[in-house]
């Protein structure tokens, strides 16, 4: 006789119960963290550009990022009809935090279908309580736009490496069977119709609200799930491009880890993870994969092709000017870092302890795994690829940069949950993840607390409080004067304003530098004005050599100077 499977505790029974109810007050948490204060601080150059082209009708919006940006389209087009609510700090910055919010469920049923409930949870938890990704959810810019996506992916691709029909059955097929069916139904509903009588026959013909259920025309769910896996990882990949343009290491990543698991699982002659233990580990049906895979991956270039000769254009600009520095093995360590305690300071003393606390736990997340190596790869591929990527290409242009890696963070707290799963005895768990969350949440207090942008809003008010009507505002880095009129346009002090050393997009670049042969410009700018204020931000880039103070000063006096974070404002006369 076959042994019975014993029935679960009854400790296990109430989690089971309590799942959802957990993971909501998570979601909460989290929500919570994003949203508190979100209006206190304001926006910075990067956040007030996203307005700035929020503000933008969609097609000169499209024509305005092929001219001067870095960045598809997507997060633009959905803060555009988001401002439909009101453009002031908190509305726009709102978009971030309810995407950043969204991710945290998904983040929790990626690990439920890799590993359990448990694993879900406190990936969830991890997430929530993350104080980068609160960060970023506080900024009126695209990356929770892009982590949310990506994480939407991920889990349809986990959906579609654990079931059997990813490859035994055709991509498509279970759509056209739902088709015939529905067709079908109707067909024979036609035929039965004219036997029914009285009031069930007009019932019947006045709605298909009513019809539908009666006819039984509609499958199950299930009968579709594999295809609309596969049709929701082309679109959440697509929307992933869309959202930033070095995710372009995601499809990257998942070719990756997809062909190079089918190739082992050739040469090593085994059965693929997603066969195991089940009556369809042949060979054909592992071809039957790799060709879904590969009619997906079509289907996802497809819906990403309209967007491709605005990134070559867009790659190529980047590649004969951008700003970034090149990056370091320090700065690599740096964002690891950040993925894990943003804003802790240096010089803590517990921090050494923290950080072998985050090792042992990623180690053992791998020992998790370790009957599952599969699910390891998948993570570690992942995570490894856009850091990868993106140092390859610093090699001749850099653009490592911590914010654009933030969905690979979610591989790493997946691991990290595992880690705390395979702890098993509930108060080391405990201990462990007391100690993750206090150091997250002192981390979010200092970003609350210290963490600077900045401040166009002191700035514009400072202005505003002595500005003449016949005073000329200049400012250096051209698109600085974005963020300084958002705040200053409330104010209703009409005031000349010119860029230095060209008007706002003059040249079709963000921010032009300041040459000698642009004084004759700046010159004849001032010539004849009584007082003339310099807005004077990014000058490291824009002005390195400090031309246009140098300039002002050799025809009017320095009548004021006043510092604010990120900028600085001067005031000249005559002499």
């Amino acid at each position: 006789m076959s042994r019975s499977t014993p029935e679960p505790g009854r400790l296990e029974r109430l989690f089971r119960r309590t799942t959802p109810f957990l993971l909501l007050a998570i979601v909460v948490l989290g929500g919570a963290l994003r949203f508190y204060q979100i209006g206190s601080k304001g926006l910075w150059l990067d956040e007030a550009f996203s307005v700035w082209l929020g503000w933008q009708p969609i097609g000169e919006m499209l024509a305005w990022l092929l001219r001067i940006d870095q960045h598809p389209p997507l997060y633009y087009a959905l803060l555009h009809f988001w401002m439909a609510l009101g453009d002031d700090a908190a509305t726009v910055r709102a978009l971030s935090a309810l995407l950043g919010t969204l991710t945290i469920p998904v983040i929790f049923l990626l690990g439920r279908r890799l590993a359990d409930e448990k694993v879900g949870l406190l990936a969830a938890l991890i997430l929530a309580a993350s104080p980068f990704h609160v960060r970023f959810a506080q900024e009126t810019r695209m990356y929770t736009l892009l982590t949310l996506n990506a994480a939407l992916a991920l889990y349809c691709l986990a959906r579609l490496l654990t079931d059997p029909r990813a490859a035994s059955v055709p991509l498509g097929q279970q759509f056209i069977d739902l088709w015939q069916t529905w067709r079908a139904a109707r067909a024979a509903d036609k035929e039965t119709s004219t036997e029914t009588v009285g009031y069930e026959r007009d019932l019947r013909g006045r709605t298909d609200w009513v019809q539908a259920p009666t006819r039984r025309r509609w499958l199950p769910l299930r009968a579709i799930e594999t295809d609309l896996a596969w049709l929701g990882y082309m679109v959440f990949t697509t929307a992933t491009l869309l959202s930033h343009n070095t995710a372009v290491f995601f499809p990257v990543a998942t070719n990756i880890f997809v062909v190079g698991l089918y190739l082992t699982c050739c040469i090593l002659r085994i059965p693929h993870p997603t066969f195991r233990n089940t009556q369809h580990a042949t060979r054909n049906t592992q071809y039957g994969f790799l060709l879904n895979w590969l009619t997906a991956q079509v289907g996802t270039f497809l819906l990403w092709s309209p967007w491709l000769m605005a990134f070559v254009i867009q790659s190529v600009g980047v590649y004969q000017e951008f700003w970034i520095w090149p990056p370091t093995w320090l700065s690599v360590i740096e964002t690891i870092g950040s993925f894990l305690c943003a804003f802790l300071p240096r010089h803590v003393r517990w921090l050494d302890a923290l950080w072998m606390v985050y090792v042992a736990l990623l180690v053992l997340g791998i020992v998790h795994f370790r009957h599952r190596p599969a699910h390891v790869a998948f993570l570690l591929v992942v995570f490894a690829t856009p850091f990868v990527g993106e140092l390859l290409v610093s090699l001749r242009r850099p653009i490592f940069y911590d914010r654009t890696l933030i969905w690979a963070s979610l591989p790493l707290y997946l691991l990290l949950a595992a880690g705390l799963r395979q702890m098993r005895y509930l108060p080391y768990i405990l201990a462990c993840l007391c100690i993750i969350l206090a150091a997250n949440f002192v981390s979010v207090r200092n970003y609350y607390v210290y963490f600077q942008k900045e401040e166009w809003n002191k700035a514009a008010a400072y202005v505003a409080e002595q500005v003449e009507s016949d005073d000329l505002i200049l400012f250096n880095a051209t698109w600085v004067q974005i963020p300084f009129d958002f705040y200053f346009r409330t104010y209703g002090r009409p005031v000349a304003e010119h860029g230095v050393p060209v008007d706002l997009f003059d040249r079709g670049i963000l921010e032009p530098k300041m040459t000698e042969s642009d004084l004759p410009r700046l010159r004849a700018l001032i010539r004849g004005r009584r007082r003339v204020w310099l807005v004077y931000s990014h000058d490291w880039y824009t002005d390195p050599k400090g031309l246009i103070p140098r300039a002002l000063e050799q025809e009017l006096n320095l009548i004021s100077r006043r510092d604010f974070f990120g900028l600085q404002v001067r005031l000249y006369g005559v002499r």
